[in-house]
């Protein structure tokens, strides 16, 4: 199944709530939420307080994209604040194990995020406890960046590395994925689709309803 995952970053924060329905309404699977430090990455975006408040808007899956140093301190606090799936960096981990376990122990998926110029064969120890790995295919910290061509075999190996082990382990994509590249995205293997710009840009009802299309076309 694919799944869209709109990234809120891109939404337009005085109309938080209505753009979070608009998406959810036309059919997004999940809301793609971005969490930044200032510290892991450049920029601050939102918290457990962010989450919270939208959180009564759709009960469609928050998938949360921790971009923070040793996002395990904040577990719990994000499974409180609502949070359904918890994706940590492994760059930001010191104990990835751990804070994988930990994830699961409070009731939420766990996925893991690999930088673009990270090896898919970090995770080789670890897959078989994952529910998602997302490539990153920019550098993380900043909606609108142009999608690096090279994060595709990135995909195709990861696909391949977990046929190999029988496990359909979810594929997230992020960065610079709009209509004119998701079928290559989709083609490379990956299943789960965050884009920001591509959806928030214009009607957000209306993109997310063109992605749809493009997805069931290329299942057909």
């Amino acid at each position: 199944m694919i799944i869209l995952a709109p990234s809120i970053l891109s939404a337009d924060f005085g109309r938080l709530r209505e753009e979070i329905a608009a998406v959810a309404d036309a059919g997004a699977g999940y809301i793609h939420i971005d969490v930044m430090d200032g510290m892991f990455v450049p920029s601050i975006s939102f918290g457990m307080p962010v989450v919270k408040s939208i959180r009564p808007c759709t009960e469609k899956v928050f998938d949360v994209h921790m971009m923070v140093e040793e996002p395990g301190r904040y577990a719990q606090d994000m499974k409180a604040a609502g949070a359904d799936l918890l994706c940590v960096h492994q760059e930001a981990c010191r104990h990835l194990d751990r804070t994988v376990s930990l994830i699961h122990s409070l009731g939420m998926k766990a996925g893991v995020a690999l930088n673009p110029a990270t090896p898919v064969d970090v995770l080789d120890c670890i897959l078989e406890q994952l529910d998602m790995v997302l490539v990153m295919s920019v550098n993380p910290g900043f909606g609108g960046q142009k999608f690096i061509p090279y994060t595709l075999e990135k995909v195709r190996r990861l696909r391949s590395r977990l046929q190999s082990l029988g496990l359909s382990t979810d594929i997230q994509v992020d960065g610079g994925v709009g209509l004119g590249n998701v079928r290559q995205v989709l083609e490379a293997g990956a299943n789960i689709i965050v884009a920001g710009s591509a959806v928030f840009c214009g009607s957000p009802a209306d993109n997310t309803r063109a992605f749809l299309k493009e997805f069931e076309e290329f299942e057909r």
